[in-house]
C-alpha cells in the first residue's frame, strides 16, 4: 500500500482482458511503431506472464479499479554491467493522470528493477510524448543514438 491509496499487484495469466484493454488505451494515446494486433498481444502477454525471466507486468490499483499497468522486461548487457531492466509499458488513465500517479509508477518500476538486481532501469519514449518530462525528472536521460529494429517473424 502507498501513501496514496494506489496498490501494485503482479498481473497472472486471468488478468490478459484487464491488460488488454489497458493497452488499448495506451494505443490511443501513444500507439506503437508496429500494429497492434490483438490476437498476437493476448499471446505475447500470456507468454510474458507465464515466464519468469522475461519480465514482470503489474497492474496499478486505486481501490477496486485497474486504472494503469506497468511492465518491466529484463535483458543482459556487457555495456551496462550484466541484469538491465526496460520500462517496456506505463501507463495511466487519462482521469488518473496529473495526480501523482505517473510519479508513484515510476518509483515502483525503479525500486523493484532494483529488487530484481537490475543494473540500468531503460526506456523508449515516442517523441513529443508529454510524458518524456516526467521521465527526465526521474534522472532518464537522452542518448545520441538511434533505435533500430528488424523484424525477425
Amino acid at each position: 500500500m502507498t501513501t496514496s491509496g494506489l496498490t501494485y499487484r503482479a498481473a497472472v495469466p486471468s488478468d490478459i482482458n484487464v491488460l488488454l484493454r489497458l493497452m488499448q488505451g495506451l494505443q490511443q494515446d501513444d500507439p506503437w511503431s508496429v500494429p497492434f494486433r490483438e490476437e498476437e498481444v493476448r499471446e505475447t502477454v500470456r507468454e510474458l506472464l507465464v515466464s519468469r525471466s522475461a519480465g514482470r507486468a503489474f497492474l496499478i490499483c486505486h481501490g477496486e479499479l485497474y486504472i494503469g499497468y506497468v511492465v518491466l522486461s529484463f535483458d543482459f548487457s556487457i555495456e551496462y554491467g550484466g541484469k538491465n531492466a526496460w520500462i517496456d509499458e506505463l501507463f495511466v488513465q487519462g482521469e488518473f493522470r496529473g495526480k501523482g500517479v505517473g510519479s508513484e509508477a515510476m518509483n515502483f518500476a525503479v525500486q523493484t528493477a532494483r529488487e530484481f538486481g537490475a543494473k540500468f532501469l531503460h526506456l523508449e519514449v515516442n517523441r513529443g510524448n508529454p510524458a518524456i518530462d516526467l521521465y527526465r525528472r526521474f534522472g532518464f536521460e537522452d542518448h545520441d543514438r538511434y533505435l533500430l529494429s528488424k523484424r525477425l517473424l
